[in-house]
This record gives C-alpha cells, structure tokens and sequence, in this order.
C-alpha cells in the first residue's frame, strides 16, 4: 500500500520518538551518552534510508517517476521525521527533563577527557623525541586545563544554536540519498528511432 510522503513522515517521526524514549527509560544510566550516539549512528539513518527507500520503491511499483518525484518522494519523509524529532527531542531535553539534559552534557565532558587521555597515551608510546614528548606534554597540560570544573559547568552541547547544527549535518545526509534515490528510480525516456528507413 502506497503512502503518501507526509504520512510516512510522521510515522517516521513516531518511530523516532519512540526509539528515543525507549533508549531514555531503559538506557539512561551511566552509558546514556554512548548509546544515544550509537543509536544516532547506526539506527536512526537505517531506519530514515529504508523509509526514504520504501516511500520511492512503493509507489515507483506503479508509477513513472522523474528525478523530482522521485526525489521528492525520499527527501519529504525525512525531512518531516526528521525536523520534528529535532524539535520534540530540544523541547523535552530544555523544558521537560533538565536532569537528562545534565547528564548528557557530563557524560560528554567525560567522554572528551577519556578521549584525550587515550590520544595522550598513545601519542606518548610512539614518540622518542624529547622535544616532541615535552610539547605533547605542554599541549596535553593546557587541554586538560579546559576541562576545569569551573570552565566546563556551563558547557552545554544541547541548545537551540547546536540543534540547529545536528540538524544541517542531518540534512546534507537526507539530500544525498535522495538525490541517489531520485537518479536510481527515475524512468528514463525512451525516445523514439527518427532515423529515416529507406
């Protein structure tokens, strides 16, 4: 059964939020911040290509397509899962649960520090050089300076100004598969053989 893009849209919306909470009721303990990263890496654009996919594939079954239609029919779902997922996801994080959103923010401190810490370790075994090793050391000195308490307090990395940002990076991704869907499932024009026959 075919559906329209706006439909598919918001289920994908729906399908989104639900992933969400299951992830914030059953996962939001001392991993929060790394499973919401890997869902966001891994679940999240399988589930938003294979929608794209089915909402093209679907109606492609029994229709011609040009690249606009086709395009069209890949991007709008997302596009509509994908912006209001934005916004609810800001909306609950900023006005709902204030607690989730500062556990976030730590945990993405920390994570920045165990990063750092392992790029100054391994940094350490590879060089011999006493000048290279006494600069590692002066520049890992002055990053783990930036992680001071007081500094790092306010950071916060879930504002309307870094939703905005997800959301750019998110739609050169929903561009891109639809203008590969848009080429892939375009019916190309047969034109017809005007050559003369004698």
């Amino acid at each position: 059964m075919t559906k329209s893009p706006s439909t598919l849209g918001i289920i994908l919306f729906i399908a989104t939020m639900i992933i969400f909470f299951i992830v914030y009721f059953f996962f939001s303990g001392i991993n929060y911040f790394d499973t919401s990263l890997k869902i966001n890496a891994f679940v999240l654009p399988v589930l938003y290509a294979g929608t794209a996919f089915w909402s093209v594939k679907s109606y492609w079954n029994n229709h011609r397509l040009g690249f606009r239609d086709a395009f069209k029919r890949a991007f709008v779902p997302m596009f509509i899962g994908g912006i209001l997922s934005i916004f609810s996801i800001y909306l609950f994080l900023n006005f709902v649960d204030t607690d989730a959103k500062s556990l976030l923010n730590y945990q993405y401190v920390e994570r920045q520090k165990s990063e750092l810490d392992a790029e100054y370790t391994k940094a350490k075994q590879i060089l011999k050089n006493k000048e290279d090793i006494e600069e590692l050391e002066q520049k890992y000195k002055e990053r783990k300076e930036s992680f001071a308490p007081e500094l790092v307090k306010e950071k916060d990395m879930l504002t309307a100004s870094h939703f905005s940002g997800y959301f750019a990076a998110i739609l050169i991704f929903y561009l891109v598969l639809s203008l590969f869907f848009g080429a892939f499932f375009r019916t190309k024009t047969i034109y017809p053989d005007t050559t003369n026959q004698e």
